[in-house]
Order: C-alpha cells, then sequence, then structure tokens
C-alpha cells in the first residue's frame, strides 16, 4: 500500500468490456496498482459474464429483459469492480505490510546459526566430522538420534533458537553453559559449547552477514580443564604383541561355529591385514582415517616415504587431511616391511587400490578396525590403550630416540609445535641431565667453591 495511505484507500478504476476465447462478452476491472517500491502495475481482473450484445456497428448494446444468473449489467459490474478492486488493493497491501515486518524482524540465533553451518561447509569446507559435530550441538532439542539422547544435545537452540540474536546477553549464555554443565559433562564439552556460540555470533558480526553489534559470548565463563592427561604408549615389543594378537585371530569368538577352509583363509588374510595396519600406525604415525584411505600410489619404497593426502572424515573421504596440508613421512624399515608383505597379496595391489582393503578391494571401516584391535589388545593383556595411542607412540617413541621436534612436527603434520611438545616426557631425565651437563662446561669443584666464597 502507498505510504500513511489510509487502510481503506481505492485507486481510480476502470471497467472494460472483454471478450473470451469462445467469443463471450466479459466485463473486466483494470487499475494501477503502487508496489512497497513504488512501481506502478496496471492490475486486470474478470468480473463475469457481461449481459451485453453487439450493436451491429462495432459496439455493444444491452440485451432486453432482466439479467440472467451470472451476468451482470453494468452497474452490478461496477458495484462488483469497486469490491473486487478493494479486496485485491487490501490483500496486497496486507502481502506488502507482512514482508515489510519479514524484512525488518529482528533475526533469530537459530537463522545465524543456520547461515553460519552453511557458510562452514560450502565456503569454508569444513570437514564433514567438524559438520557433524556442530550440527549435533545445534540440533533442536527432542530430536531423535541413533546414539540416544544425549544429556546436552539441543540446549542451545532450547535456550537461544527462537531469541533475536541481537538481544541475547552474556548472562543468558552463562545461564545456558550453567545448564549443561548441571548435567555432569565435562568441563571440555561445556566449552565446546562456548566455543560454538561464540563461532556462530562472530560469524553474526560480520558486515556481509548479520552485522550485529557485538559478540555476547565473548565474555561468557570459560571452565577450567583438568590438565592433560601424560600420554601413555606402547614400547616396540607391546606393539608386535599386539599385531601377534590380531595375526592369531584372539579378537575373533572362539565359540563361534567352524567355518569351511576357504573361509579360514580369507579370515586369516585379513587378521594379517589388521596387523600390518597396527604396525604402520606405530611405526608411520599415521591417523586411522589416514590410514584406511591410503592408496599404493601414495607408497613410495624407493624414495623410503608415504604420501599424505587424504582422510577419511566422518565416513567421507577427504581430498585433504586434518591440518589440510598433504605431508610426506619418512618411512622406517619397521613399516615398509608391513606394507612390503602387504604389497605381495594377490589382489588389490594397483595404484589405485586401498593399502588397507576388504575382501572386495574397498575401503576397510575405520571403526571395526579399531573394534577389532580393541579386543585383541584385551585377549593379549596389554594395557588399555586406544587405537590412536598408536599415533602416539609413534611420536614418543621418536622422541625418546633423539629426533628433533620440527621433524617430529613435519612427519606428524601437526600445526603447531606446541602440539608435537606434548612427546617431549618420553625422553629420559637421566639423559637430558647429561646432555645439560656436556652443554654447561666442565667447572672443577674448587672453582665452584671459590666462586661462592663470601668476600672477606
Amino acid at each position: 500500500m502507498l505510504a500513511n495511505a489510509p487502510q481503506d484507500f481505492v485507486p481510480p478504476s476502470w471497467l472494460v468490456v472483454g471478450t473470451t476465447r469462445n467469443g463471450v462478452l466479459v466485463y473486466e476491472a483494470g487499475w494501477r496498482h503502487r508496489d512497497p517500491d513504488g512501481v506502478l502495475r496496471t492490475m486486470k481482473r474478470r468480473l463475469g459474464r457481461a449481459w451485453l450484445e453487439p450493436d451491429g456497428s462495432g459496439g455493444f448494446r444491452r440485451r432486453r429483459g432482466r439479467p440472467k444468473p451470472s451476468f451482470l449489467d453494468e452497474h452490478a459490474a461496477i458495484v462488483a469492480k469497486d469490491r473486487l478492486v478493494r479486496a485485491v488493493e487490501g490483500e496486497l497491501g496486507e502481502r506488502a505490510d507482512a514482508a515489510h515486518r519479514e524484512a525488518n524482524r529482528p533475526v533469530t540465533f537459530r537463522e545465524v546459526a543456520f547461515e553460519y553451518l552453511h557458510w562452514l561447509e560450502h565456503v569454508r569446507d569444513a570437514k564433514p566430522s567438524t559438520m557433524l559435530d556442530h550440527r549435533y550441538l545445534l540440533t533442536e532439542p527432542g530430536t531423535p538420534h541413533r546414539r540416544g539422547a544425549g544429556a546436552h544435545r539441543g540446549q542451545i537452540m532450547k535456550a537461544l533458537g527462537d531469541r533475536p540474536a541481537d538481544e541475547i546477553t552474556t548472562r543468558e549464555i552463562n545461564k545456558l553453559l550453567a545448564t549443561v554443565a548441571s548435567r555432569g559433562i565435562a568441563a571440555r564439552t561445556v566449552n565446546r559449547h562456548r566455543q560454538l556460540v561464540c563461532a556462530v555470533f562472530s560469524y553474526g558480526c560480520r558486515e556481509a552477514t548479520f552485522a550485529l553489534p557485538k559478540n555476547p559470548a565473548l565474555a561468557a565463563d570459560r571452565r577450567t580443564e583438568p590438565e592433560p592427561a601424560r600420554l601413555d604408549f606402547y614400547s616396540p615389543e607391546e606393539v608386535e604383541a599386539l599385531a601377534r594378537a590380531l595375526v592369531a585371530g584372539r579378537h575373533r569368538d572362539p565359540n563361534a561355529p567352524p567355518v569351511s577352509d576357504e573361509e579360514a583363509a580369507a579370515r586369516a588374510a585379513e587378521d594379517r591385514q589388521d596387523a600390518e595396519i597396527v604396525r604402520v600406525a606405530a611405526y608411520a604415525g599415521l591417523r586411522r582415517g589416514e590410514l584406511v584411505a591410503l592408496r599404493w600410489r601414495d607408497v613410495h619404497f624407493a624414495l623410503r616415504k608415504l604420501v599424505v593426502s587424504r582422510t577419511i572424515s566422518a565416513n567421507v573421504e577427504s581430498t585433504s587431511t586434518k591440518s589440510r596440508r598433504a605431508r610426506e613421512v619418512p618411512l622406517p624399515d619397521q613399516a615398509a616391511g608391513a606394507l612390503d608383505r602387504l604389497s605381495q597379496r594377490g589382489d588389490f595391489t594397483s595404484s589405485d587400490d586401498f593399502v588397507f582393503a576388504n575382501r572386495l578391494g574397498r575401503r576397510l571401516d575405520g571403526s571395526a578396525v579399531r573394534r577389532r584391535v580393541d579386543r585383541a589388545r584385551e585377549r593379549a593383556g596389554l594395557r588399555p590403550l586406544r587405537f590412536h595411542d598408536l599415533r602416539h607412540t609413534y611420536g614418543s617413541l621418536l622422541v625418546a630416540g633423539g629426533i628433533d621436534l620440527a621433524s617430529v612436527k613435519s612427519a606428524m603434520g601437526h600445526s603447531r609445535i606446541t602440539t608435537t611438545e606434548r612427546y617431549l616426557h618420553a625422553r629420559s631425565a637421566s639423559e637430558l641431565a647429561d646432555k645439560f651437563t656436556r652443554a654447561l662446561g666442565a667447572t672443577e669443584p674448587d672453582a665452584v667453591a671459590l666462586a661462592i666464597e663470601p668476600a672477606r
């Protein structure tokens, strides 16, 4: 409707006589409608059949008698025209008002969050595992999930989803975090909620998105997380004990019914492959997703290196690693031996085949591999370390062996040297003390005593 126009404003209109394709005379209403942006549009609506007939000279005249039902004479057509124009203008005005309210209403946190997720996936190309985690935390309350309800699922949207984003306060976010924490959730998980809410607001504050005035999550309380536990790792002897347990099939059910010789041979080959994947994990330091994505073209025996350029994230193969950079990993003899034994199998050894493949040559299920390794570890009586701790074993053994942190960082694909520094615990304190002594230089005891003797 026109700005400042009365609600019952009706623009000037006119009545015309038209002809249908079948030659039937009809009355039509016409008028000029002004859109909210000021543009004028000619409107035309049919009113009904006209009580008219040709007059023989190119015009029309009123028929004799009273109009039949469903026919309109000129007076009835004028009344119908005014009524229709008023109704259409009223409807268009209501639509314009609704569109104006929609365009000017405050954006909700839910809308900002959904746009943030879309941007993160399609512009920033976030890993599938990242998107899965974010969608898990930003799900609507009460949404069923195959892994169970979850103590903290849906809490963000329940507290903030319908709220205008520019009205949300730090106090509200602190209340949300307190609710999450009250459900017995670890401090790290509470901080993940805070970090995600903060990321959504940071996106919404950008001029190119919603230009929100502030990010209230920046001042929200961060939980103190416990000091990370000291990384535990296997010795080479324990790695080999785990591999032997897999080769022996100790992860399989001993009470399972017997199988054919052909099936037994196929299972034995699978068990040997599981043993080799443990060795490559411990002696080359690849992540589980990188291991199952590894192809033979990535293995360079002559150059003694692996090229790690892909990984599996949320069961989707990604063309980049966790750090988004391909890396070359030195191939020590221990890992090269495992890969060499695999390369001698009868099939699936072409350059595009998976190094670790199932019976059909397809990619292994990383979660299933982890479960098999866990069962073999328990049956072998080894310490309850995770599959990922095989990677920690690699880093710890390298640092303990005197490899410099920069080389370890490069081989493991760490983004920051501080991550690599976690493996410093593996160095022997006595060995470091000897190195420190040599670095500080030899000093005679008498000279030390003289140096500290007070002046007389």
